[in-house]
């Protein structure tokens, strides 16, 4: 891409993304409702990328969107079983549990991603990062075993993330 497509899509991907929701909060297909979403689609980043660290290089869409798939599956199942928590256990037979997850993941974009993934999945919380940005910490509802929920984070969702923001 030269230089000049960048000045005026500081992140193309996001031009896209408000185009798309502009367009999904309209309700109607209209030339015109297009046109207006592709101009706040370009003045909103172009604007604010002044605030913005960079744009995030090596991203893959592809293996986002089969993340994507993978997470809204975990979401649905996690409910299941959160709601079959609530009513079937007794608070004094919860076993609620601090999970430290250590982090191969060093881009700030991708951490963000694994940090809203987990609280975004019933029944797990991230609840700080490390300093160094070499751990997370997360909180589960009930487990019997924390390894298993930390293997669970590093295989299901961190290595995919490592693949993704390459």
């Amino acid at each position: 891409m030269t230089r000049a497509f960048y000045w005026l899509f500081p992140h193309p991907f996001l031009t896209l993304l408000l185009v798309a929701v502009w367009l999904l909060l309209q309700g109607t297909l209209s030339p015109g409702m297009a046109v207006f979403g592709l101009i706040l689609g370009i003045l909103i980043p172009w604007s604010t990328s002044v605030w913005w660290p960079g744009t995030p290089r090596g991203f893959r869409v592809g293996r986002m969107a089969v993340y994507i798939v993978i997470v809204l599956w975990d979401i649905m199942v996690a409910n299941v079983q959160v709601a079959w928590i609530v009513l079937t256990k007794p608070n004094a037979s919860l076993r609620p549990a601090w999970v430290v997850v250590p982090l191969d993941l060093r881009k700030p974009e991708a951490i963000t991603v694994l940090a809203g993934t987990v609280t975004l999945t019933p029944g797990t919380v991230s609840a700080d990062l490390s300093d160094e940005g070499h751990s997370l910490l997360v909180h589960a509802l009930h487990t019997d075993d924390p390894d298993a929920i930390r293997d669970d984070i590093k295989h299901r969702y961190e290595r995919r993330l490592l693949e993704i923001f390459t």
